[in-house]
């Protein structure tokens, strides 16, 4: 069965999202009370109402709380925000996720219980900042005592070495989970195009040579990951 999610507040982060959730096979309803805004959307989700969610008989009326899932994504209407969640918490919602523009919204919302607040603007901001300040780095995932997952592009030093060379345990003590790697393939259509695909190397050998468009799958603590990266540039 697939998953249901309910979309409030549709600008546009809420519109990417609910877009991409649906993308995603799950059957969507989407809610704001511009009339505008839900027509954006109502042909890419399941459902778009325009609707006052601060109105509990409202949001009663979409079976809201048989949702999987309740995105507040109001942003800049504090009141409506607020009002919304607490609705939404009597109502029975097992799951909210609710977006803070301000630390101050994070605080309030803290203050509600809401377990999972989000604030996409200043992640991405950080990962702006640290792309700009690495920018071998492509993508990375935080985990607790200092430690991440990161796709990183090969450093210039270990372009043409092997894994076993390397030794990334022993000499940095991370982890290679895996090589992502561009092969050049014949287009489908029979056209004599040449075409790029990116697979996967899931279990990279010790003999496994690395080139220079690869991007590598590290885990490690963050420290150690900037130590290679640092080391390894020319």
């Amino acid at each position: 069965m697939n998953k249901r999610f309910a979309v409030i507040g549709l600008g546009q982060f809420g519109l990417a999202v609910a877009r991409n959730l649906a993308l995603h096979g799950a059957e969507v309803l989407a809610i704001d009370r511009d009339m505008d805004q839900v027509e954006m959307v109502k042909d890419d989700v399941a459902y778009a109402v325009a609707l006052d969610s601060t109105d509990i008989k409202a949001l009663k009326s979409q079976n809201i709380a048989e949702m999987d899932a309740v995105l507040v994504a109001i942003g800049e209407n504090v009141e409506g925000l607020l009002l919304t969640t607490v609705l939404l918490q009597e109502l029975g919602v097992n799951r909210i996720v609710a977006r803070a523009v301000s630390d101050q919204q994070k605080k309030i919302l803290e203050k509600l219980q809401v377990k999972e607040i989000i604030s996409p603007e200043k992640q991405v901001g950080v990962m702006v900042a640290e792309q700009m300040i690495t920018p071998e780095r492509q993508s990375s995932m935080g985990l607790p005592d200092g430690y991440e997952i990161v796709q990183v592009k090969v450093p210039p030093k270990v372009h043409g070495r092997t894994v076993d060379e390397i030794d990334f345990e022993e000499s940095y003590e991370l982890r290679l989970i895996c090589i992502r790697r561009s092969y050049e393939m014949p287009s489908s259509d029979l056209r004599g195009i040449i075409e790029k695909e990116d697979h996967l190397l899931s279990r990279p050998q010790l003999s496994t040579v690395l080139n220079s468009s690869d991007t590598l799958i590290l885990f490690g603590k963050t420290d150690d990951i900037e130590t290679f990266l640092k080391v390894n540039k020319i």
